[in-house]
């Protein structure tokens, strides 16, 4: 029996370079044949290449994940697991369709579990029921899109702790700084590092709370203490329970002008 053959679409590359190794490193035996970054490229890769498996993010430029899975309604393969930075709220709808997903940040545990329900699905012979719960599968995330968007925010965050995930209440972090692909996230207790987007993590705040001050950070406005200007004229601000002072760029320091 040849090994089975799998497709990434994820347009954050690091984040697809990830997936990709914690797949080589949990299913060795399978072969990932190619990695694309936007929905119309799933599509057109499709065309000549069947895999057996596509990993599909779910916001994707040009096509949307769900545009993409729409399209390959009643199809034999590839059998599909959604990728997505939804909360807790969505993981449960998921579990409860018996969907195949992956919640960013990506840990080897639940990519584990991933793996063995693949394999189970992959030695059935496709039906009807598949296209059935893929039809029921977008109809709930459709309802999710709405669900979070302005009014239905994050209430905490996953980071990943080698083979542990930590749980962080989104009220407990004070900012978030972009590193390359990937968030800083900081409370009292320190910094977690997870993998996604700065600006697909804003997306899933609450605006009035969570404020950009600088291209590559974002703070939560209830843990300011006070801002003030350096003798350069740079605004800083003093965050609780952080030693350290964050920079605010000229374009966002009228925010912070009668503090």
């Amino acid at each position: 029996m040849s090994p089975p053959t799998a497709v990434i679409a994820e347009d954050e590359t690091n984040l697809a370079l990830a997936l990709e190794e914690a797949l080589n490193r949990v299913w060795p035996e399978l072969q990932i044949i190619k990695l694309v970054n936007n929905g119309l490229a799933v599509l057109s890769l499709l065309e000549q290449q069947r895999p057996d498996i596509l990993f599909l993010d779910i916001r994707m430029p040009g096509l949307t994940g769900l545009q993409v899975a729409t399209q390959l309604m009643g199809s034999a393969k590839p059998l599909i697991v959604f990728v997505t930075a939804y909360d807790e709220y969505a993981v449960q709808a998921f579990e409860q369709e018996a969907v195949d997903y992956l919640v960013k940040p990506i840990n080897d545990t639940r990519l584990f579990q991933t793996m063995e329900r693949l394999k189970k699905r992959l030695l059935l012979p496709q039906s009807s029921s598949s296209s059935i719960e893929l039809h029921r599968a977008l109809s709930l995330i459709e309802k999710l899109s709405v669900a979070t968007k302005p009014g239905k925010y994050l209430n905490f965050l996953r980071a990943g702790l080698g083979e542990k995930v930590r749980i962080i209440p989104i009220e407990e972090i004070t900012h978030l700084q972009a590193q390359d692909k990937y968030v800083s996230i900081y409370t009292s207790e320190g910094e977690d590092l997870i993998r996604i987007s700065l600006k697909e993590l804003a997306d899933q705040l609450d605006p009035a709370i969570f404020v950009q001050v600088h291209r590559a950070t974002i703070v939560n406005m209830r843990a300011v203490l006070t801002a003030e200007r350096d003798f350069t004229g740079r605004m800083l601000l003093s965050l609780k329970a952080v030693p350290n002072k964050v920079a605010v760029s000229r374009q966002y320091a009228h925010l912070f002008a009668r503090m």
